[in-house]
C-alpha cells in the first residue's frame, strides 16, 4: 500500500496556512478591540474568567495560566480563571442541577461587573457556553466569545471572534492562535501602550476604535 502521510501533512499544512491568514485578515480588528477591552478591565481591577468544553476547555486554562505566571514579557501575574478548572464545583453542578449550567453558576458566584468572560467553543450550539455568556450579560460582564463562524454564539455575547468553517482540529488550532495573540496584545495595551486604555477607562470608549 502505498504510504500517503506526506501528503496528508502537506494537505494539512496549506489547509490550515490559508486559514490563519484568512482568520487574522478577517478578525484582527475584532482581536485588537477584545484584547484592549481586556487590558482595561485588568488595569481597572477586574479579572479575566474563560471557559470551555472538551480541547476548549484545555485551551481556557492554559490561557489563564498565561496571564497569572506570563506569555513573554515578564510583568506582574494578571487575574485570571478558568471556570473548567474545578472539578468539584463542576460534578456538584452538573449532578445538582444541570450540566447546561457548570459555567453560568460560577459565573453568578465569581464574576463581578467589569470582569470579562471569554468563553470558547469550536462547535455549533453548545448549552453551557450559551448559559455562561447570558449569565454574564445579566451580572454586566464583557461576554466574548472566541467560537466558529457555523456557531451561534455572537448572538449571545458583546464581541465574537469568529475562525472561519472548517474541519473542528483545524479551528482549534486558530483558537490557539488567536488566544496567543489575545495574551500578546493585552500585554501590550498593559505594559507598553498603556495610553491606549485612556478613553476606556474613563468610560468614553465606543464599539469602533
Amino acid at each position: 500500500m502505498h504510504d500517503t502521510a506526506l501528503e496528508i501533512i502537506e494537505c494539512h499544512a496549506n489547509d490550515g496556512a490559508r486559514l490563519r491568514e484568512e482568520f487574522f485578515l478577517s478578525q484582527g480588528s475584532n482581536l485588537r478591540h477584545v484584547a484592549l477591552r481586556a487590558a482595561a478591565c485588568l488595569a481597572a481591577g477586574g479579572k479575566l474568567l474563560l471557559c470551555g468544553n472538551g480541547a476548549s476547555a484545555a485551551l481556557a486554562q492554559h490561557l489563564a495560566a498565561e496571564f497569572v505566571n506570563r506569555f513573554v514579557m515578564d510583568r506582574p501575574a494578571l487575574p485570571a480563571l478558568a471556570l473548567s478548572a474545578d472539578a468539584t464545583s463542576l460534578t456538584a453542578i452538573g449532578g445538582d442541577l444541570d450540566f447546561s449550567q457548570i459555567f453560568s453558576r460560577q459565573v453568578e458566584a465569581l464574576g463581578r461587573p467589569g470582569d470579562m468572560l471569554l468563553a470558547i467553543t469550536a462547535s455549533g450550539y453548545t448549552a453551557n457556553i450559551t448559559a455562561a455568556l447570558e449569565a454574564a450579560r445579566r451580572g454586566a460582564l464583557l461576554a466574548v466569545s472566541l467560537c466558529s463562524t457555523e456557531s451561534d454564539m455572537a448572538s449571545h455575547c458583546d464581541m465574537a471572534i469568529e475562525a472561519p468553517q472548517a474541519e473542528p482540529a483545524l479551528v482549534h488550532e486558530l483558537h490557539l492562535a488567536a488566544g496567543h495573540m489575545f495574551c500578546r496584545l493585552t500585554d501590550y495595551y498593559l505594559f507598553e501602550n498603556a495610553v491606549a486604555l485612556t478613553p476606556y477607562l474613563q468610560g468614553r470608549h465606543t464599539t469602533e476604535v
